[in-house]
């Protein structure tokens, strides 16, 4: 807005020229210089002055309607950019399996809201072909999963590697698999659980072949005999009122506690193969500055976690 009208009207907000001097920083002679200067722009005189200081005048009252109009318009639109700018550079999409999200995702979006409450955020849940997916097709910028050994080509995304982690196998207290070590053959003859299975549409992601044998794979672990969702609170409640064996990230054994699980004791040895937890975000993507840091920022928390429950590969 122009620097003159903003001075009129502190002028005539403050009701002397002193005052307002003050209030904006500048010198009284220097805005006494600038009101004559825009009264004689205009052709009218918009302040009575007197010892005590200045009323407006018919016209000053005009203008200052009209300006008030003005400065509230200009703000409103300084105010509007702002929010388009926090918008567009602050905010963030981003991908997780439930894990990552309960692990330490949660806080760090309620303190990201806190600090910018005005930025929009958006979390998606799910497997790591579900959210590699959503990364292609640039519904999130970045997210947290295993390393996709068989992804096929084309994809151009990026793995930020974190480092191992290892799945545990969680059931229901009182369970017959609890109260000594098991075998996988003895985990095995028990239904299984999964949360957020892979689905048919997202093989396109994978080699070809690999794809065939991960789906081949998938039939013979669960189909016939499995509870699967995209919801852990329905696994839970499933694996709470049966016998069914939740496989689950290891390091989430204290949550699983908490809502009522227990952890199965396994054989040196019959542990699942250990997977490997990083970031992926498309490679094209990594040169925007904004994004640049959320991707370190998050880095920095996941190896966090994954360190304080590190295993070896």
């Amino acid at each position: 807005m122009d620097k003159t009208l903003l001075q009129f009207l502190a002028v005539a907000d403050e009701g002397t020229i002193t005052g307002a001097a003050e209030a904006l920083r500048v010198t009284q002679p220097t805005l006494t210089f600038n009101l004559k200067k825009l009264e004689k722009q205009l052709g009218v005189s918009l302040f009575k002055r007197s010892s005590r200081g200045v009323k407006l005048t018919e016209y000053g009252q005009m203008l200052y309607e009209n300006a008030t109009v003005m400065r509230r318009l200009y703000d409103n639109a300084l105010n509007a950019i702002e929010m388009k700018r926090v918008q567009r550079e602050e905010g963030m999409t981003i991908g997780t399996g439930y894990s990552w999200w309960a692990l330490f995702l949660k806080d760090f979006v309620l303190d990201y809201a806190r600090k910018y409450p005005s930025a929009p955020v958006n979390v998606s849940l799910g497997n790591t072909l579900r959210l590699m997916d959503q990364l292609v097709a640039g519904d999130i910028s970045l997210f947290i999963g295993h390393r996709i050994d068989d992804l096929a080509g084309g994809t151009e995304a990026d793995f930020l590697e974190v480092g191992p982690i290892r799945d545990g196998y969680f059931v229901r207290p009182g369970h017959p698999l609890l109260g000594a070590e098991r075998t996988a053959s003895e985990v095995a003859a028990f239904p299984s659980t999964l949360a957020f299975p892979p689905e048919a549409r997202q093989r396109r992601l994978l080699l070809e072949q690999s794809g065939r044998v991960a789906d081949e794979d998938r039939r013979a672990d669960y189909l016939g005999r499995a509870f699967t969702s995209n919801s852990l609170e329905a696994c839970l409640d499933y694996v709470l009122g049966t016998d069914a064996v939740l496989r689950h990230t290891d390091l989430m054994a204290p949550e699983l506690t908490r809502k009522g699980l227990a952890r199965v004791a396994l054989h040196p040895g019959a542990e699942p193969h250990a997977q490997i937890l990083g970031l992926y975000v498309m490679a094209d993507k990594r040169r925007d500055r904004a994004l640049s840091k959320l991707v370190d920022t998050l880095y920095r928390k996941t190896c966090a976690v994954v360190g304080a429950g590190q295993v070896k590969a």
